[in-house]
């Protein structure tokens, strides 16, 4: 469709699709979805002040009757795909520089940091939250202004083609898969599935001239760059260097792969787990390709304080807590679990002890309150009880499992089937004196006990 008349010499286009959220002059699109549809609330959009709705054909009687709003009413077959072809248009008007992250972990971490990173030195647009589906990509867009010099877009999946879709929207010039890792198996069907599509990022760059960034200490992601390059079917090669400046903020295209290490993590940052050290060494590899020298992007990285419960250190009255429960798969878990002991809390001590006229701190016990991981399909058994064996093979002080998943394990251990049952738990046998590690799926819910902690 032809969105010149909504987007010609616009420096910005509010879009909005919830009426609770409309902007006086805006565009709302009514989606449609298995339990809701934005259809029936077009006629009250535009009785709030928008300017015009998007709607699908079968738009209400009571809409289309409205003789008024009759050349503000956009009718179309599929008012997602409306949304996302918008968005395509408004990205190539914008015309500047998109870089697109995806992976299994560390994807939304790693945006922020390089969001840190180049807001140093650019005005830099970049996806809130965790923004990064068929809907949220798109929304993400619309919201660049003629003021940004570049764009970060997360780029979320659980399903072939799910970075397809995606990167068709956005275009990114550069892109960069922290890594590919047991997540969303029912959807992908296996870790082979999760690779071919996180792959689909490599696959849309190369075939339009970018510049992809990547971990060369990462084996999965050396064979999925080296299967896009068949893929694709490039005359020219591509040069693989370790450092590179672009001639501008201009879309990029130098055939270029440009690669970091994963490095030692640094001193000073707010982030818990050595598994953040490829997320940092991203961040500063990309923000020195684009003219942020290392030290400036070390101390954006040190200023940054993770949120949402992501690699978030706190220190109660009760406990030290390590709460990273914003999601987790089979790969995370396991990186969690093994940073999580062998990490010396020593920096958190309990209280001294006199040995030999000296005072010694002695380091808190170890607990962990794990909640089950989602979507693993057939894989979630064995899975699980790997998690288990992790456990057991540490020697755990205290483990607290959520989930029914954990049932059908070995564990030794207590498991509840809803952290609700857990919080009951925790109020008549309190938990004090320890470093706890707080990880499991959203859908767990596991920032609730972080109260009683």
């Amino acid at each position: 469709m032809d969105w010149s008349f909504l987007i010609r010499n616009n420096s910005s286009l509010s879009v909005s699709t919830d009426t609770r959220n409309l902007p006086d002059g805006c565009v709302f699109v009514a989606l449609k979805g298995e339990r809701f549809n934005g259809n029936q609330f077009a006629l009250q959009a535009l009785e709030n002040g928008a300017a015009y709705v998007i709607v699908d054909e079968d738009i209400p009687q009571t809409c289309s009757m409205q003789k008024s709003y009759e050349g503000r009413i956009i009718r179309v077959e599929n008012s997602l795909l409306a949304l996302q072809d918008l968005a395509r248009a408004w990205r190539r008007q914008w015309g500047k520089t998109v870089i697109g992250i995806t992976g299994t972990n560390g994807k939304t971490t790693t945006k922020e940091l390089l969001a840190a990173v180049l807001s140093t030195k650019y005005k830099t647009h970049y996806t809130q939250g965790n923004l990064n589906n068929s809907i949220g990509v798109p929304l993400t867009l619309l919201q660049l202004t003629n003021e940004h010099e570049l764009a970060i877009v997360e780029m979320g999946a659980s399903h072939p083609g799910d970075i397809t879709e995606l990167v068709e929207v956005c275009e990114p010039d550069c892109g960069l898969i922290t890594n590919v890792g047991k997540a969303h198996l029912q959807g992908f069907g296996s870790f082979e599935g999760v690779m071919r599509t996180k792959a689909e990022l490599y696959d849309f760059i190369l075939a339009h001239n970018g510049t992809i960034f990547r971990n060369a200490d990462n084996p999965n992601l050396e064979q999925m760059y080296l299967s896009a390059q068949r893929s694709v079917s490039l005359k020219d090669g591509l040069s693989s260097v370790s450092r590179g400046v672009p001639k501008g903020l201009a879309r990029v295209g130098c055939f270029t792969a440009v690669l970091y290490h994963t490095g030692q993590m640094p001193e000073g940052t707010h982030l818990v787990g050595a598994y953040n050290s490829e997320n940092i060494q991203a961040a500063l590899c990309v923000g020195e390709y684009f003219g942020v020298d290392r030290e400036t992007g070390l101390q954006a990285i040190r200023a940054y304080v993770p949120s949402n419960n992501r690699s978030q250190k706190t220190v109660t009255d009760k406990n030290t807590l390590i709460v990273d429960a914003y999601n987790a798969n089979p790969t995370s878990m396991t990186a969690a679990i093994e940073a999580f002991t062998n990490t010396k809390w020593s920096n958190e001590p309990i209280n001294g002890q006199l040995v030999n006229d000296k005072m010694v701190n002695a380091q808190k016990p170890l607990a962990f309150v794990l909640g089950a991981m989602r979507e693993l399909g057939e894989y979630s058994h064995t899975e699980h009880q790997n998690i288990v064996n992790m456990l057991l093979e540490r020697k755990a002080d205290t483990v607290l499992l959520v989930g029914d998943e954990y049932r059908e394990t070995t564990a030794p251990y207590p498991v509840f089937s809803t952290v609700d049952d857990l919080c009951e738990h925790l109020r008549q046998q309190p938990l004090s004196g320890c470093t706890v590690l707080i990880k499991g799926s959203r859908s767990n819910q596991l920032e609730k006990v972080i109260p009683l902690l």
